[in-house]
């Protein structure tokens, strides 16, 4: 028995992955396959093919991203999405989830982003008890009126989700950077601290 549990969990190592994996490819194909859905129907590749060809949806909607992102590069797309800005701004609750949503993209996908500069070291969630972080940026104007100054924001995500989390505000004499890279310290997060990150030389203490 003792065996046969240990080629149960060798598959299970070697053949999970796997199924997650393709899980999760044919997940992104199949939802992206649907923008395909937008052409007219004469347009469509099933009509005009005779037979459905899976992926031909990334690829229409790789094409839309660029196309878009070109328009938006130059003069006269500048222009129309500070006119679509103003416009959907004049929209109470448009308003609200619109700005929040294209600061937290801007944030994260442009190019001179500031989202998770770095791995940090917290207490969380009570003192003696460390987790990974990620530094965010600093706490905003009137946050640092109360606190004071010497405080940064830091996100704490959730295992093995790591799209949900908590901000925190913590002074930065209470956190310990980390000498791994945002993605290794997501992995390690992901895996639930199965994957380490590899072992790097001690650094050399600086001398006073």
């Amino acid at each position: 028995m003792t065996r046969l549990r240990k080629w149960l969990f060798a598959g299970l190592l070697v053949l999970l992955p796997i199924s997650i994996t393709l899980w999760v490819l044919e997940w992104v194909v199949t939802t992206l396959d649907q923008t395909l859905r937008v052409l007219p129907p004469q347009w469509q590749p099933e009509t005009l093919l005779g037979v459905a060809i899976p992926g031909l949806g990334v690829l229409f909607a790789l094409l839309v991203l660029v196309l878009i992102g070109a328009l938006a590069s130059n003069f006269v797309g500048n222009a129309l999405i500070r006119w679509w800005d103003g416009l959907l701004a004049r929209i109470p609750v448009v308003r609200s989830i619109y700005s929040g949503v294209k600061q937290v993209s801007e944030t994260l996908f442009a190019d001179k982003g500031q989202a998770f500069r770095k791995a940090v070291l917290v207490q969380w969630p009570r003192e003696g008890v460390w987790t990974i972080a990620f530094l965010t940026g600093n706490p905003p104007g009137e946050a640092t009126h109360y606190l004071g100054n010497g405080y940064l924001c830091v996100y704490v995500p959730t295992t093995p989700n790591p799209t949900s989390g908590y901000l925190a505000m913590v002074r930065e004499a209470d956190t310990v950077a980390l000498d791994m890279s945002v993605d290794e310290a997501l992995s390690y997060v992901i895996s639930l601290g199965v994957i380490a990150p590899p072992k790097r030389p001690p650094r050399p203490v600086e001398a006073p």
